[in-house]
């Protein structure tokens, strides 16, 4: 199947290709590994390629829902056993780290019959929303390659973006799907609490605001996927009721008129850009059209107290991350990026008693949720506060750069608290993403769906946040947008590729 081809069709569509005969499997892997082979000296998407290994496994695909597909896995907690994981880190990737076995999210995803690439650039432990690391380089946006794809899954967005794969792995502690959904014009949705395992190593990890899942083309790929892959594993934090329909079946069905709560500002204070006011206003006329109340109601949260715990959150499971990593690879300090090494350091600053009044504002955070949602179905935000951000724009400023090195050699972080530093560089950063960190730390569902593009051409996608076990609730309205504005045939041109004639 020639390329031209291959990019017409979801993840569902290749596989019935295959199952109807149509095309071979070795077919699909060799055309999907062509393209990256022509995208990735410009976008740097994939660290770590398994081209061996997909062809021998496209030789005698796997049976399931994507049996024979090209898919990629990230390089951050979705760990295949044999296969070197880096998490973004030079410790990890000077170690040569290779898992003995593979994540519980990864089996599910083979037990589905995807045929898995490589995997994907993250930055360093998923720390950022961008993906930009010193051990594994820069990754770009297919759709203006001096912007950023986003992050941490950013690797994975612009491979799907740039028609590598229909879909690829994903995970999600911030809005790690839904961030570069929203910057690379594709559906992402980021699964309830407990609704996806995260095992063995990973299962409940930090109190669950983290969970795994896809970006994808289309929003029947993801709810396929979610079906495949969703349910309890051993040692869950719980054990989540399942839909009373396939999430694919879901997604097919117009949902029922919904009330849907807009915010409109950020829950920072901070002014959003003109193209954020632009997605809200075509969304909700989207919404309008299709019979939906849309009104402006917003959870009554201070947002930025809770941006604070979440950076706390943060900043205390970095540090214990770091300490795992040393532990693993008896690395130095050095091997790890200086902002990195900041966060760590002013983690091991909290007392037990500050993390747990921390942990503590979380149940004020889901009853404020809990009373929004009594009023209204869904609530709905842009995913981003402006466009894609130029490659670079987050970079540690150069007097911070100066000064950490000094501060870090002090016994604690508590200097480097007082100073507020590094909070308003992490407050500058979430600037530009200040709406997605409220579903995680009340561990709801929530999606990116791609429904406004700049007069640049840039993607900029709407956020959806759902009630506790809302996925269905999201998914149903998901498939009816796309069908009313369909995205799916809208591409980027990837420089130095896709304009050579």
């Amino acid at each position: 199947m020639r390329f031209e081809e291959y990019v017409k069709h979801d993840a569902t569509a290749l596989a019935d290709c295959i199952a109807r005969g149509e095309v071979r499997a070795t077919e699909l892997v060799d055309t999907a590994l062509a393209r990256l082979s022509a995208i990735d000296p410009v976008l740097n998407t994939v660290v770590t390629r398994m081209d061996d290994h997909a062809r021998q496994r496209a030789a005698k695909p796997a049976p399931g829902a994507f049996s024979g597909v090209p898919f990629l896995l990230k390089d951050l907690f979705q760990d295949y056993a044999g296969v070197r994981s880096t998490y973004g880190c030079k410790a990890l990737r000077a170690a040569d780290f290779r898992p003995e076995r593979h994540a519980e999210i990864v089996a599910r995803f083979l037990a589905t019959g995807v045929n898995v690439l490589g995997k994907t650039n993250t930055p360093e432990l998923g720390a950022k929303g961008v993906t930009e690391t010193a051990a594994n380089g820069i990754t770009r946006n297919p759709w203006d390659s001096t912007r950023t794809p986003g992050g941490s899954s950013g690797g994975s967005a612009a491979a799907v973006a740039a028609g590598v794969v229909p879909m690829a792995g994903a995970n999600d502690g911030g809005g790690s799907i839904r961030i570069p959904a929203a910057c690379c014009g594709l559906f992402g949705l980021k699964p309830g609490r407990a609704r996806v395992p995260a095992g063995p190593h990973f299962t409940d990890q930090a109190h669950g605001i983290a969970t795994d899942h896809v970006i994808s083309r289309s929003v029947r790929d993801s709810a396929a996927m979610l079906d495949a892959v969703a349910g309890y594993e051993p040692g869950a934090i719980a054990h989540i009721t399942p839909p009373i329909r396939p999430y694919r079946e879901s997604a097919e069905i117009d949902p029922a008129p919904m009330t849907i709560g807009v915010m409109a500002e950020s829950p920072l204070g901070l002014p959003l850009a003109p193209e954020a006011h632009a997605a809200l206003e075509i969304t909700t006329k989207q919404l309008t059209d299709a019979g939906h109340h849309v009104e402006r109601i917003a959870p009554r949260i201070d947002g930025r107290q809770l941006t604070q715990d979440f950076l706390m959150t943060w900043y205390v499971r970095i540090a214990v991350a770091l300490d795992e990593i040393r532990a693993r690879t008896h690395g130095h300090w050095r091997d790890f990026e200086l902002d990195t090494r900041a966060m760590a350091h002013v983690g091991r600053a909290f007392s037990a008693t500050e993390y747990a009044a921390m942990h503590e504002r979380w149940r004020g955070y889901r009853q404020a949720l809990a009373d929004f949602h009594t009023r209204c179905d869904l609530l709905l935000t842009p995913t981003l506060a402006g466009p894609p951000c130029p490659v670079g724009s987050f970079d540690t400023p150069a007097i911070l750069r100066a000064l950490l090195p000094v501060m870090l050699r002090l016994p604690t972080g508590r200097a480097l608290i007082a100073s507020g530093m590094l909070d308003r560089v992490a407050e500058t950063n979430l600037a530009w993403v200040p709406f997605t960190q409220l579903a995680n730390l009340t561990g709801t569902p929530a999606v990116s769906v791609p429904l406004y593009w700049t007069p640049e051409g840039l993607p900029l996608g709407s956020q959806f946040v759902g009630p506790p076990g809302g996925e269905t609730r999201l998914f149903e309205l998901a498939g009816q947008l796309e069908r009313m504005a369909p995205w799916f045939d809208r591409r980027p041109v990837v420089p130095g590729v896709d304009d050579i004639n």
